[in-house]
């Protein structure tokens, strides 16, 4: 799965690169593989120029410096990833712990689809951007969660009970995400599937 997501970036980097009238969009690509190749460290404006294929002035015309560079493409990432999270629930009953166990899958499986981004977003320590704008995207997507476990605790509104529980919720994918980057530490869950130990967190913390 993760070389096809990979092939149709780079597809879609082609087609939208400085040549195709599209810069910024090229540049913010460009930005995203190399942060998902070599790490936010190992970025260079010079490097997403030249994978871009234009001059290294292009990018002044869109952004200020690097770090509006990596926030332009965290943003974007934000965007892709609140989008699958509302997909996943299609299908689902509403008030369903099933929809909070595919919120948090499609979590986890942001986290190991893009890496890169995910830790410039919500990451490690020295990786994360503060940015208020990334601040304001990660409240949305909480808020997703939120509306969700309203509904599955019959609440009408967001009350502290329901933030509660949603930050516990939260907590565990979060830590999970970091926990599946390492083989070594996942390798001391034994045999676990995720799919049933997601359904089973959400039904422990749903209940009463």
């Amino acid at each position: 799965m993760a070389d096809e997501f990979e092939a149709a970036r780079a597809e879609k980097l082609q087609k939208t690169g400085y040549h195709h009238g599209d810069l910024r969009a090229g540049l913010i690509e460009a930005t995203r593989r190399l942060v998902e190749e070599k790490g936010p460290d190992g970025f260079s404006v010079t490097d997403a120029c030249r994978l871009a294929g234009v001059s290294t002035a292009a990018p002044y015309k869109h952004f200020k410096n690097k770090t509006e560079m990596l926030v332009a493409m965290v943003m974007q990432g934000m965007e892709r990833h609140r989008d699958n999270m509302l997909a996943a629930l299609e299908g689902i009953p509403v008030g369903s712990p099933l929809r909070i166990k595919a919120l948090g899958k499609e979590y986890v499986g942001f986290a190991l689809r893009e890496p890169g981004v995910f830790r410039l977003k919500f990451g490690g320590f020295t990786d994360r951007l503060d940015d208020d704008r990334l601040k304001a995207a990660g409240e949305q997507t909480f808020e997703i969660v939120l509306k969700e476990v309203a509904l599955c605790m019959g609440e009408d509104a967001i009350t502290d009970e329901v933030r509660k529980r949603g930050f516990m919720l939260w907590s565990f994918v979060h830590g999970l995400s970091f926990i599946l980057f390492d083989k070594d530490l996942t390798q001391m869950g034994g045999a676990v599937d995720l799919d049933d130990l997601l359904a089973e967190i959400a039904e422990r913390v749903l209940s009463d």
